[in-house]
């Protein structure tokens, strides 16, 4: 069961987190990617049966994180925008990374006009 939680887990995160480093997170982009890998848990782990009644329900939440000890996904994307923002601010500003860290980006830009 390990096994296939391990290989899920970096499955689903390697390819959810592609970029996460730059990206700007808001608290419902926040919710909504915790769902997201609860949902994913659930489908790795499957019901549970009630030892009581020996009826099936979904897990809990405390029950999805209990079994392992890794970080949640918010976590590991502030924690891997902590350790790129590391890493580039000794670059200096004329480095076009060092300009997306710090929010300078060049020229003029209208959202509404674009499309």
């Amino acid at each position: 069961m390990m096994q296939t939680l391990t290989a899920g887990k970096a499955v689903v995160l390697f390819l959810c987190l592609y970029g996460c480093e730059i990206w700007s997170l808001i608290l419902r982009e926040e919710r909504r990617l915790r769902v997201f890998e609860n949902r994913v848990l659930r489908r790795i782990f499957g019901p549970k049966t009630e030892e009581v009644k020996g009826e099936w329900r979904k897990l809990h939440n405390e029950e999805l994180h209990d079994p392992y000890s890794s970080p949640n996904i918010v976590r590991v994307i502030k924690w891997r925008r902590m350790r790129w923002a590391g890493q580039v601010a000794p670059m200096g500003e004329n480095r076009v990374v060092s300009r997306v860290l710090v929010g300078k980006p060049e020229g003029k830009t209208n959202w509404k006009t674009q499309g």
